[in-house]
This record gives C-alpha cells, structure tokens and sequence, in this order.
C-alpha cells in the first residue's frame, strides 16, 4: 500500500472518530438537559428539541412547538427572552420563532375561507380575522389599496359572542366577501343569515392548533406570518418578497 492512500485512510479514519466522538458527545450533552429539567421541572412541557445556539454554552430548548427557553450546558438555568446578535443586528429568537410558525400556504383549509381576487390575483394573501377587531378593520381599510392579489379570509370569531354571530351572518350571506366589507370598511352589518357554520368551528381550531392568538394574522405565499394590522406600503412589501415555494 503506498505511504499517501494509507496517510489518507488514515484521516478518513480520524475523521469519521472525531466526527462520532463530536455526535456523541452532543447526544450525551442533549440527555443531560432533557433528563434534569425534566427532573427539577416537572411542569415544563415536552421538550420537543434541543440544539446549541451561536452563544458559548447556551443551549435552545423548543417546547409547544415553537415556544422558545434558553439553557446551560447541565440544564442548571433556564431562560426565557430574546437572543440578540449583536454584531449582525439580528434578534435570533424572534427570527427562529418566525420560522417555526410559519405555514404552508398550500396546507391552508381554504375550503373554511371566502375567497377575493383583485386584478390578476397572481399574488397570495390569507388573513385571520375577527369582525369585532378594530385592528382588523383598519388592516381591511388598507388593504383596499393593494391590488393583483387573492385574498382567503378565514373568520375567528374570539373576541365576543357578538363575533359569533357577526361571523355566521357573513359567512351565510350569499355573497360573502359583499358582506365581509360591507361590514368593515363600510360599517353596514350583515343581514341576519343562517346556515352550516361547520367552518368557523374548524377555523378555531385550526387556529388553536398553529397559535393564532390574535387578529388579523396574515400569512404570505412563502408561509411567512405576520401578526398584527399592517399598512399597504408594508403589504405591497411583504407580498413582493412571498415567493411561493
């Protein structure tokens, strides 16, 4: 066997042991978290993961999905907070947080949505709304400027019995998005309707289901959620830079 094929199987060799002595050592250090939060935390949920942060010694640990805590290295200290990166200016919680909320818009119930498209509708835009939000009445407003989109609004009603049945009157009418505006940009409210409103049961679960807490929630074609009413400027903005996967 030549010196250099033996050379190189060699560090073919100390690679692969480092690279097993470095998974193991990750695995080890990931049961020590898991095993003493677990034992001095018996009220934390499941840990669905843990993996190390850009910080020295600092470890994430990802319960509910997407709810973010903070670690040391023998679980000794758990934190709950935003991680800034300084340096870069980024705010890597809320960027981690972002990404494990996001959905995939063809996943969408769009069946449990009326449906607007204005213009070309290339452009997509699904929105959570509550008929008694008055946030999500100023979002409506500016979103009468935005055009070349298809609107899916999913209606949730959480913020009253009054919302209940505002959703099921819309959600009855014959034309629906008619009645949707109608009702929020117009403030004329919806004749009293009655029909399956199956819909708006699953639509509160859905939401339950991906933490959708408040309205509106807008999500985009790339899966991107934005929380929060936003103007036209800042639609035009995100919709343009939501390229469906």
């Amino acid at each position: 066997m030549k010196l250099s094929t033996l050379t190189a199987g060699l560090k073919q060799a100390g690679l692969a042991g480092l690279l097993a002595c470095t998974l193991g050592s990750a695995f080890a250090q990931e049961a020590v978290i898991r095993k003493n939060l677990a034992e001095r935390l018996p009220a934390l949920s499941k840990i669905d993961e843990v993996s190390k942060t850009p910080m020295n010694g600092l470890y994430e640990i990802r319960v509910n999905d997407s709810d973010i805590f903070y670690t040391d290295a023998e679980g000794n200290f758990l934190l709950q907070g935003n991680l800034i990166d300084t340096k870069a200016k980024r705010n890597l919680t809320e960027e981690r947080v972002e990404k494990l909320s996001a959905i995939d818009f063809a996943a969408l119930p769009l069946k449990d949505a009326f449906t607007q498209v204005r213009g070309n509708g290339k452009r997509k835009l699904a929105v959570f709304e509550d008929p008694n939000c008055g946030y999500c009445k100023r979002f409506e407003r500016d979103l009468q400027k935005v055009n070349d989109v298809t609107i899916h609004t999913f209606l949730i009603p959480i913020l009253s019995p009054d919302s209940v049945e505002k959703s099921k009157n819309i959600w009855c009418a014959k034309d629906k998005g008619k009645a949707w505006l109608d009702w929020m940009v117009r403030d004329q409210a919806a004749a009293k309707a009655s029909c399956d409103t199956a819909a708006l049961e699953r639509n509160l679960a859905f939401s339950k289901k991906y933490k959708i807490t408040g309205t509106p929630t807008l999500f985009f074609a790339d899966g991107t959620r934005v929380p929060g009413a936003i103007g036209a400027e800042q639609i035009e903005k995100t919709l343009a830079s939501a390229k469906a996967p």
